[in-house]
């Protein structure tokens, strides 16, 4: 076995050793049709005040911007679909926000993959990100064999959904790439654009992220939401998870075994009246490692207070 063969083979084993559910590689290189659709979406304005989208142009569309020498994109799933679910009336928060913040689960088992290759290869240069950098992982993970872009704007694996999170490793190190996965499994079904509460998700796989009820609860930081958006969330307070909820391919979803991700109880059994009366204080304690304080208590009770007001 060659030196980059046995490389590949232990990316892959060290993947599976550090918690992630799926891998695959593909060959770092310029990504020209997703700069001509970023460029497309910014300048339509669909980003809405997430200008942070607009930075950074030339690193989202060529890894070696971000490591230089870059030779390979690895791309990491790792399941959060929870093992329990909120209680039908509660308002209603999405899954991926159940447990302890991704971002510091994920990057743990980043650096523990980047200390095994350091150990195991030698010195090579390499980044990890898990949605904290501009990387079009949707696309890598495409590239790298995982599955494909749905008509929603999520990857869908075929044998497990789409409740994933994306990490993406960017190395000097060469490795053999997988095979790019080519077929798109949506086919004419459209139950994600029929079932989006705001009619965010346009044809030919378009996501208006500025008419997001995720981008309305989460990102969007003025002081109140939109009038015309009353009546319109779903009872949605933190996130949305319709057009995953309704997709077909959801059907394969299993329970993740992170421990990490396992449901604050709070978060699983509190009643609309009981988020109305809580506290900065409790929710801060409640929530210091979720990621609901990106929301922050003020953004959690707008959100909550525009959902529970009749139009």
């Amino acid at each position: 076995m060659g030196v980059i063969e046995k490389n590949t083979q232990l990316v892959k084993q060290a993947a599976t050793r550090c918690g992630f559910d799926y891998c695959g590689i593909a060959q770092a290189g310029f990504l020209d049709e997703d700069a001509r659709k970023l460029e497309s979406w910014l300048n339509k304005g669909m980003q809405g005040s997430m200008h942070y989208m607009e930075n950074h142009f030339d690193m989202r569309v060529d890894p070696t911007k971000l490591v230089p020498g870059a030779k390979s994109v690895i791309t990491f799933l790792k399941n959060y679909y929870p093992s329990q679910l909120q209680e039908a009336d509660a308002p209603k928060i999405s899954k991926y926000a159940f447990g302890e913040d991704y971002h510091t689960v994920i990057r743990q088992s980043l650096n523990q993959l980047l200390a095994i290759l350091h150990e195991e290869v030698g010195a090579i240069s390499g980044r990890g990100f898990v949605d904290s950098a501009p990387v079009l992982e949707r696309t890598w993970a495409q590239k790298s064999g995982l599955g494909w872009v749905g008509k929603n704007g999520n990857l869908i694996n075929k044998q497990s959904g789409s409740f994933f999170f994306i990490a993406t490793l960017i190395t000097d190190l060469p490795l053999i790439p997988d095979d790019p996965f080519a077929r798109d499994f949506c086919g004419t079904c459209t139950k994600c654009i029929d079932a989006c509460p705001t009619q965010a998700i346009l044809p030919n796989k378009v996501v208006n992220g500025s008419q997001c009820i995720s981008y309305f609860t989460i990102e969007l930081k003025d002081e109140l939401i939109p009038e015309h958006m009353q009546g319109r969330f779903d009872n949605w307070m933190f996130g949305c998870d319709t057009c995953q909820d309704v997709c077909p391919w959801n059907r394969f979803s299993k329970a993740n075994q992170e421990e990490g991700f396992r449901p604050i109880p709070e978060l699983l059994n509190l009643s609309t009246k009981e988020w109305e009366h809580m506290t900065e204080d409790s929710f801060k304690k409640i929530f210091k490692h979720s990621p609901l304080k990106r929301s922050k208590y003020k953004g959690i009770m707008r959100n909550l207070k525009f959902i529970n007001t009749t139009a």
